[in-house]
This record gives C-alpha cells, sequence and structure tokens, in this order.
C-alpha cells in the first residue's frame, strides 16, 4: 500500500521533530488506510471512530521489534482491518442500528445480560434511568478503545479476538465492568454514577477480564 520510497516515522521521533527525508508520520499512515478502506467499501465509508480501531492494530504491527516485518506493518494493519471490519461494521451503519446484529440490540443485550448476572444491579440503573446508550455506546462499537491505556487494551483484544465467540465475551467484559463497580453503583446517585461509567475506574484489565471469564463459565 504504501510508496516502496517511503518509510514511517521512527519510533524515537517526538511529535515535534522534522521527519527525515523519505519518511512520513504514523497519522498519515492511519489516514490512508482508512482513506483506502472508505473507497473499497463506499457502503460504509468512514464513520467516526473507525480511527479508534485501527489505531492499536497499526501500533501493534508499526512496533514489531522484527524490523522486517516492522516494514510490512501498514499492508498487515489494513488486513488486519478490513477483516475485523467485515465482523463489527454493522455497529457503524446507522439504518442497521435497530436490527438484530445492529448496535441498540447489542446494547439492549449488556443490560439483558447484566440482569441475568445481577438483577440488583441492573435494576437500579433503571430506577435511575441509566440507558446503556450513555456508556455502552462507546464500550461496543470502540472495543473498549477509548477506555483504557493502549496496552491494556491490547490486552483486552488479545482476549476477545482469541475467543470464537469474540463479541459475546465483549458484552461478558461490559457487565464484569459493571459488577466490579457495583458498590459503588449502588451508592451513587445519577450524576456519580454518570461520571463512573464515562470515566471508568478500575484500570487493572486482567481483573476485569478474569471476571468475564467467570461470568462466562458460570452459565
Amino acid at each position: 500500500m504504501s510508496s516502496p520510497h517511503k518509510t514511517s516515522a521512527p519510533a524515537s521521533l517526538n511529535e515535534y521533530q522534522v521527519l527525515p527525508n523519505g519518511c512520513e508520520a504514523h497519522w498519515e499512515v492511519v489516514e490512508r488506510i482508512l482513506f483506502i478502506y472508505a473507497k473499497l467499501n463506499p457502503g460504509i465509508a468512514y464513520v467516526q471512530g473507525m480511527n479508534e480501531i485501527v489505531g492499536p492494530l497499526y501500533y501493534t504491527f508499526a512496533t514489531d521489534p522484527n524490523n522486517e516485518w516492522k516494514e510490512h506493518a501498514e499492508a498487515d494493519t489494513f488486513f488486519c482491518f478490513t477483516n475485523l471490519m467485515a465482523e463489527i461494521r454493522d455497529n457503524f451503519i446507522k439504518s442497521l442500528d435497530d436490527s438484530q446484529c445492529g448496535i441498540t440490540y447489542k446494547m439492549e443485550k449488556v443490560y439483558s445480560t447484566l440482569k441475568d448476572k445481577d438483577v440488583e444491579l441492573y435494576l437500579k440503573l433503571q430506577e435511575q434511568n441509566i440507558k446503556p446508550q450513555f456508556f455502552a455506546f462507546r464500550w461496543l462499537t470502540l472495543l473498549l478503545s477509548q477506555e483504557f491505556l493502549l496496552p491494556d487494551v491490547i490486552r483486552i483484544w488479545d482476549s476477545l479476538f482469541a475467543d470464537d465467540s469474540r463479541f459475546d465475551f465483549l458484552l461478558l467484559v461490559c457487565c464484569a465492568m459493571l459488577t466490579l463497580i457495583r458498590e459503588q453503583l449502588l451508592e451513587g446517585d445519577f450524576t456519580v454514577n454518570m461520571r463512573l461509567l464515562q470515566d471508568y475506574p478500575i484500570t487493572d484489565v486482567c481483573q476485569i477480564l478474569q471476571k468475564a471469564k467467570e461470568l462466562q463459565d458460570s452459565k
């Protein structure tokens, strides 16, 4: 995809340094990936948030310790991004929002799963009229990429992509995130709870994944 005469900027450069001749900024590579994807998929094109999906993929390939593999970071990212989008593209198509494959259905599934796992917490959120759209929309569409630091996002994605039912597991991860702060949510009012859900307080993703696995095994 990229020009054979150009390379990505070395990781050691800071954002204010002038790039050496023949180098291009990482954001230019990501922009090109998204542009080509949009051109090849006019039915969905580019939707805000796709950059949050491509970012962790590109970072993983662009920081590969093997320089030979690192040279193919753009092509590898495009391949993986295209395949991932084939699985989650319905989340970005507004006309499908209310269908069984759309994002609204998936957000409601988070609450129905929570109701099954922790009915007291579910009723509390219902009582406060905290709808899943207020927080789960971002969690689900962006695969939690905005909720945690990049290394933690990669750790979560590693578990998600290793699971054959990866997006069912994502629902359980979301439920785990809720149940791990259940005491705070049960005690908090609407304002406090919205702040908790939109700025999630737990940073130990291994704890979250372990809880999600427990929920999965308790079926």
